[in-house]
């Protein structure tokens, strides 16, 4: 496949969860990536400021995505609602991934480096949708608290879903989630 292609980040993508999970993510180089793609390393760094951004390259569509469910939501909801609708439509997003999520939080687990990244995502995430809360009127301590329960809510449905072939979908993974922590605080 010629590296002009498209689907080149895709590609990468691919390529460079295959060679985490072969070699290890320390032991795999740009260049390696590159080539299990079929590009260039030029082409790499067009699309990736390094190695391990492969593996979050989706990571602002995905708080895009949130940001814009808490935004449209009904104005009477609760804001603890407003984060689980928020946090459902982030598993939609990401629902049709199954197989490239569960190689990803692999060769995130694997990885002290990769697990401080995936932690900075979620806490970026957090933040984002406290800010999104906070626009709709939500006071500051109480969107605050609402973001983290959600962030926590996503990360544990996903965690169930990657894990596990008997998990429903990722929305209803994230609705059980949600179901639990509405049962401990009730």
């Amino acid at each position: 496949m010629g590296r002009w292609e498209p689907g080149a980040a895709g590609r990468l993508a691919q390529a460079a969860l295959e060679l985490y999970a072969e070699r290890g993510y320390e032991q795999t180089t740009v260049l390696d990536i590159a080539e299990r793609a079929g590009v260039t390393e030029r082409t790499f760094f067009r699309h990736f400021a390094d190695k391990r951004e492969v593996l979050f390259d989706r990571s602002n569509a995905l708080q895009e995505t949130v940001v814009a469910a808490v935004a449209a939501a009904p104005p009477d909801l609760p804001p603890l609602e407003v984060v689980g609708a928020a946090m459902e439509r982030a598993g939609v997003f990401l629902e049709d991934r199954r197989e490239f999520a569960r190689k990803r939080a692999a060769a995130i687990a694997a990885n002290p480096s990769l697990q401080e990244r995936e932690l900075f995502k979620m806490a970026t995430l957090g933040s984002a949708v406290a800010t999104a809360l906070h626009a709709r009127g939500v006071s500051s301590p109480a969107a605050a608290i609402a973001a983290e329960a959600g962030v926590a809510v996503f990360r544990l449905g996903f965690e169930r879903w990657v894990s596990n072939d008997d998990a429903p979908d990722l929305p209803a993974c994230i609705r059980d989630s949600l179901a639990a922590l509405r049962a401990l605080t009730a």
